[in-house]
């Protein structure tokens, strides 16, 4: 059962109670790999909750750097919003199509610009629809809303903070990909990356935060996921995966269980295994 929090994790129950609400936003976050064959735009066109916009997680992004979807220039962010009609004073709820997987990076980018009264929809479209709730095909109706927008640049790291943090050990770097590309065993999806992770990173796979209708565990679990896998909660974080997605579940994660000193590693594994002058670890450890 989620204990609704509209700064971090609404429930299906909450985001049905509050649809008519005429200062909520609600945001299709849908993004997916390629080895999923799923188009998001064209899933949305054929059905969204109801005044849902689409938000392109590859458009609103940063087009100057080769990586996928880094974070967005500032003024970029305030006009896409603005054209969405999402602005100040609004309270934004964030779903994506698998559940739990692009919604939350959705999520940190608005938190990283200063935004505070945005929530993921835990468990997304699929527990939605499963519920029997409303979905259309239609268009929104869009009215311009400024917004205002202080870039909170502590809650990004990029790859020389990262090497920095690897070396000493004054950051848990928290790693969201599976086991198997973790431990170097398994192909990344990405072509010319090596295979590992970033050395005394640990490994928390973002699916074993979930329960299986794609929502999120109960904090007394999460927390005992991360403890597990050797974080000391106590530390600062940065978390990290292959492209800056999925990192964003274990950020929403922490900040459930009320720890806010961590940020994201924007590049992740595309960045730093692409990267010839930084270490990687190859196994558990």
């Amino acid at each position: 059962m989620t204990h609704d929090d509209p700064k971090t994790l609404v429930s299906t129950e909450w985001l049905a109670l509050h649809l008519k609400d005429p200062d909520l936003r609600i945001l299709d976050a849908s993004w997916y790999l390629p080895n999923m064959n799923r188009d998001a735009k064209a899933e949305y066109d054929a059905a969204h909750i109801p005044g849902a916009r689409f938000f392109d997680i590859d458009d609103v992004s940063d087009k100057r750097s080769d990586l996928p979807h880094m974070v967005p220039p500032v003024e970029k962010f305030m006009s896409r919003m603005r054209a969405q009609g999402v602005g100040d004073g609004h309270q934004v709820v964030v779903y994506d199509g698998a559940g739990l997987f692009s919604a939350a990076r959705v999520w940190w980018l608005f938190k990283l610009m200063g935004q505070d009264n945005v929530a993921v929809l835990d468990g997304g479209l699929p527990k939605w629809i499963a519920e029997g709730r409303q979905i259309e095909d239609l268009p929104p109706v869009i009215r311009d809303r400024h917004m205002t927008v202080r870039r909170q640049n502590h809650m990004v790291k990029d790859v020389t903070q990262v090497a920095a943090a690897s070396k000493l050990g004054d950051f848990e770097i928290i790693d969201a990909r599976s086991p198997a590309r973790f431990r170097g065993d398994a192909p990344e999806p990405r072509e010319g990356l090596r295979a590992g992770h970033i050395p005394g990173s640990k490994n928390v796979f973002f699916q074993s935060l979930l329960n299986e209708d794609g929502t999120l565990k109960e904090t007394d679990t999460l927390r005992g996921i991360f403890e597990a896998a050797g974080v000391d909660l106590n530390k600062p974080a940065i978390t990290s995966c292959g492209s800056g997605v999925t990192a964003a579940v274990l950020s929403l994660a922490l900040t459930r269980l009320g720890k806010l000193d961590h940020s994201l590693y924007d590049g992740s594994w595309t960045e730093w295994g692409m990267f010839p002058t930084v270490p990687v670890a190859t196994g558990d450890a």
